[in-house]
């Protein structure tokens, strides 16, 4: 597609500064980078931070005297996209937005040359209006009714001679559920293969998933992405089931495992890098009745490097943390579901502790970030090399901070207490609902009382939250007026001072309202006070009451003041913060 030309520019410039979107010295800046590096003036304002994508785009259309469409607001039938193959919204990056009187309307980011316009109307046989959209609508529109990787995919049924999307085809099942094998693909289709695999990983990269669900079904195939801590659905084009188990086969060779086993659970790990990024993919295989489903677990090396204001950790907490890694012995836990962040907070944590004057090793499983300058060890089981025999083991090599991947079972636990009561900072995670449970289950487990109340420092619970999206955030009402009690409470302010914020889906968040996400944080420190009540037969809900009278505040309570700084949502508040009694007994 052509830039814009020298008018369409000049008149954009007009139209931005009589909206108030950019002032003189901005539009300047943007039209020296179009000379610099031959942009057109709209993608130097989108480059320069000065106006968003949309903006942008629909000033652009305005210079043009075109309609400006945003994708989220369109209705777009079934019979529309039948209309337009995928290889024509592929090559001319277009999509259709409607269709009526003999017109087909198609969404361009840049509008089309005159040529392409007549090559669209022959080949599509009909007249066409043009309309604008942001290229990342168009992007997500493709994916959306077309599905990830659509030309990838159609170029491998050609080749194949499989029927098109929709015509009837004639399969076999094969013991596993598996249909294809890539030892089998010539070399074009192993290519091709390995081009639509690729296509899901950078997909996934681009949305910042942290998890890559791929199953198997009678009648298709699905792909989901874990965004944000909720999984999303990926939309596939049709008939993928054909082509799965090369898909199985190629992602087995990249993480070095045996294509040809398909009874049996079974784990391995692929490195990738996309630019100036690396990242580890934890693959794990898992057979079903209809084939083998694979879940990839994204770890970026580069997001190693955290701070622990990056974390979302308050202040006072986050000098609280950053003392505790200097103490010389002693115990801190991390508790809190798998995917909350507990790694993440322990390996920032390290990042803080260890300097030259101090030996850190570490036993995980699996060791799911590798850090220069540690020594980590991976748990293995099936050669006897466990949580505990591993920590026996590091205990001989003369530590000075210890880091447990889980305490899973009384002897872990035993001998992590004894090694924090030793001259060792030892650092943990323990599956609990939150700080204070951690010291009960430590008694559960049958460690001795006295030792949990000399050894432990501080447990941490935690929580991933999604924050608000910034760019389209605005003011929410709060009309639970139980709600609204509870937070003014919490941050002892007025009710009526009380606010919070919600985002309501823009193109920068893909219409979802949320964009990121921080942790949200629970602290018991284990005082002299606290730690003479650690008594046999201890229960929960007896230490709940005892710590509040020593200033201990749940998790809920603290994440009100996310709330109120506009950061969480109510909606996420309660997903994150409501337990199971709140439920059951509300």
């Amino acid at each position: 597609m052509p830039r814009s030309s020298h008018k369409s520019d000049r008149l954009i410039g007009i139209f931005l500064i009589r909206d108030g979107l950019v002032d003189a010295r901005q539009l300047e800046l943007a039209r020296r980078r179009t000379q610099r590096q031959q942009v057109s003036l709209h993608r130097a304002l989108i480059e320069l931070n000065f106006i968003s994508e949309s903006q942008a785009y629909r000033a652009l259309a305005e210079a043009h005297e075109l309609t400006f469409v945003e994708f989220s607001e369109l209705s777009i039938a079934p019979d529309l996209i039948q209309k337009v193959p995928v290889k024509v919204v592929l090559h001319y990056k277009t999509f259709p937005v409607e269709a009526g009187g003999g017109m087909l309307a198609l969404a361009f980011a840049e509008p089309p040359t005159a040529t392409e316009l007549a090559n669209l109307r022959l080949v599509l046989g009909s007249r066409i209006r043009i309309v604008i959209m942001a290229p990342s609508s168009i992007h997500r529109a493709i994916e959306v009714h077309y599905g990830l990787g659509a030309s990838t995919v159609q170029k491998l049924r050609e080749d194949r001679g499989l029927p098109a999307s929709g015509e009837e085809a004639l399969t076999f099942d094969t013991p596993g559920g598996a249909t294809e094998d890539l030892s089998q693909d010539s070399g074009e289709e192993a290519a091709s293969i390995s081009k639509l695999v690729t296509q899901m990983l950078l997909e996934a990269l681009r949305m910042e998933a942290t998890d890559i669900h791929i199953e198997p079904y009678e009648s298709h195939i699905r792909l989901r992405y874990r965004i944000d801590g909720l999984l999303r659905d990926i939309p596939l084009p049709a008939g993928l089931q054909q082509l799965y188990g090369s898909i199985v086969s190629r992602l087995k060779v990249m993480a070095g495992l045996n294509i040809a086993e398909r009874r049996l659970p079974h784990d391995g790990r692929i490195t990738m890098r996309s630019g100036e990024k690396k990242y580890d993919l934890r693959v794990s295989i898992l057979p079903t009745r209809l084939g083998e489903a694979i879940c990839l677990r994204v770890l970026s090396r580069n997001d190693l490097m955290l701070d622990f204001d990056r974390l979302g950790m308050p202040e006072r907490e986050q000098r609280s943390l950053e003392g505790m890694m200097g103490l010389s012995q002693g115990m801190v836990l991390l508790t809190g579901p798998t995917g909350s962040g507990k790694t993440t907070t322990l390996y920032t944590a390290l990042q803080h502790s260890r300097d030259e004057g101090r030996k850190v090793i570490t036993v995980e499983d699996p060791v799911e970030y590798q850090m220069e300058g540690i020594s980590q060890i991976q748990v293995r089981s099936e050669i006897g090399l466990s949580f505990s025999a591993g920590l026996r083991s590091i205990l001989r090599h003369d530590p000075d901070v210890v880091l447990i991947g889980e305490i899973r079972d009384r002897e872990t636990a035993d001998i992590a207490i004894r090694a924090a009561q030793t001259g060792h900072l030892v650092l943990s995670t323990l599956h609990t609902n939150d700080s204070l449970s951690a010291v009960v289950r430590l008694v559960e487990m049958g460690i001795e009382p006295f030792l949990v109340a000399s050894s432990l420092v501080c447990s941490i619970a935690q929580r991933l939250v999604r924050r608000n999206c910034r760019q389209c955030a605005v003011e929410a009402p709060i009309d639970d007026e139980a709600i609204r009690r509870e937070m003014a409470a919490a941050l002892k302010i007025a009710e009526s001072k009380v606010r919070a914020m919600r985002g309501t889906g823009c193109v920068e968040c893909g219409q979802r309202g949320y964009r990121g996400r921080e942790a949200v944080y629970e602290f018991f420190h284990l005082t002299e006070a606290m730690a003479e009540v650690i008594q046999p037969g201890l229960t929960l809900a007896r230490f709940r009451l005892l710590a509040r009278e020593h200033g201990w505040r749940s998790l809920r309570e603290n994440a009100w003041s996310k709330v109120q700084d506009g950061v969480l949502s109510l909606e996420e508040h309660q997903r994150v913060t409501l337990r199971a009694e709140d439920v059951l007994f509300s």
